[in-house]
């Protein structure tokens, strides 16, 4: 029995980088390129985003959140691989012939919708984080919600609104990402990431 409850403890995080900077960069990238097309500033950029889900958005933040599971992180562990999960599967409807077309707008839009909810739950969960963490699942959450709404409707005044909160969500993401970078780099707060709420 010691020997099981000694395998299930995480691994010291003193041995293991801090993976939410890499997360949180590869989601940032990935939805700067999705909402420049969704915000009708360059539309070619959804073609782009596609393969940016599969590799960057997709794998990279999957593999963040098996090394937040790693270093004990319920939290990052979980955002970071659903979110993985997200963008994989955004991947496999787009690039499979026909499946986005079967859905629809209103497939879509439920599709969004439901990932709207799930972080509205983050968000109610990254109060207990920093400031910035929180502003950037804010953002999210508006995001999905406008984006939901503007396929379930078919309304692209919506849609291009999403966007551009997409647009905000990815900054608040990257200068979160940077901002873990920095202050690691420089055994340091160089970056303010605003106190625990």
């Amino acid at each position: 029995m010691n020997a099981v409850a000694e395998q299930a403890q995480p691994l010291p995080t003193s041995r293991i980088a801090d993976p939410a900077p890499l997360g949180l960069t590869a989601f940032a990238l990935t939805t700067v390129l999705l909402n420049l097309a969704n915000a009708g500033i360059v539309p070619e950029a959804a073609v782009v985003a596609v393969s940016m889900g599969l590799f960057c958005g997709g794998f990279a933040q999957l593999v963040a959140g098996m090394w937040e599971f790693a270093r004990g992180n319920t939290f990052g562990a979980t955002a970071f691989s659903a979110y993985g999960a997200f963008w994989l599967s955004y991947w496999w409807l787009q690039s499979t012939a026909g499946v986005a077309e079967q859905a629809g707008g209103t497939g879509f839009g439920i599709y969004l919708l439901c990932w709207g909810l799930f972080t509205v739950l983050m968000t109610i969960a990254s109060a207990k984080t920093d400031g910035a963490t929180l502003a950037t699942f804010s953002l999210l959450t508006v995001t999905l919600l406008i984006l939901a709404f503007g396929d379930l409707t078919s309304t692209m005044g919506l849609t291009r609104v999403g966007g551009w909160f997409g647009l905000l969500t990815a900054a608040a993401a990257l200068y979160t990402a940077w901002a873990g970078v920095m202050n690691a780099t420089w055994k340091r707060s160089v970056l303010p990431v605003w106190p625990r709420v």
